[in-house]
């Protein structure tokens, strides 16, 4: 499953040259990854109820071309990786003639209330059963580990 989303570039968020802050770019990936698990019927509200937490371990991006104010664009989240500690997210954001503005990825461990990582598969079977059926139902990728 590939989750959309748009966005259009306010002002507060171009520099003075008028281009889109790096940063926000990032912003944006947060943004699509909360949209993809609303999709997955797995709102962060629900997931933190049951005391589970994503923090990013690792983030990149690679910018392309520059977006700028009142530019509407498209976000494109997917899974890239699932293990039992850990999961991935890969981010195209496009502009609305498709034209890539930036590619990135964020890598986010599972952890409990207490900031200490856990194993989904265990301590949340639920997750893991969900998380596991809608990567296998659209093939995101091979192996699921």
């Amino acid at each position: 499953m590939v989750g959309e989303v748009k966005v259009r570039v306010r002002y507060e968020e171009t520099d003075q040259m008028g281009m889109v802050y790096h940063g926000k770019y990032f912003v944006w990936f947060e943004v699509g990854r909360t949209e993809l698990f609303r999709d997955f019927g797995l709102p962060y509200t629900v997931l933190e109820a049951n005391k589970i937490y994503l923090p990013v371990v690792e983030a990149h991006c690679q910018y392309k071309t520059s977006a700028r104010y009142d530019d509407e664009l498209i976000i494109k989240t997917r899974v890239n990786k699932l293990s039992g500690v850990r999961i991935g997210f890969d981010y195209d954001i496009v502009n609305t003639d498709g034209q890539l503005i930036a590619h990135g990825g964020t890598t986010h461990a599972f952890l409990n209330e207490h900031g200490k990582p856990v194993n989904v598969k265990k301590a949340a079977p639920w997750l893991w059963d969900k998380l596991v059926n809608v990567v296998e139902a659209d093939n995101l990728f091979k192996e699921v580990r």
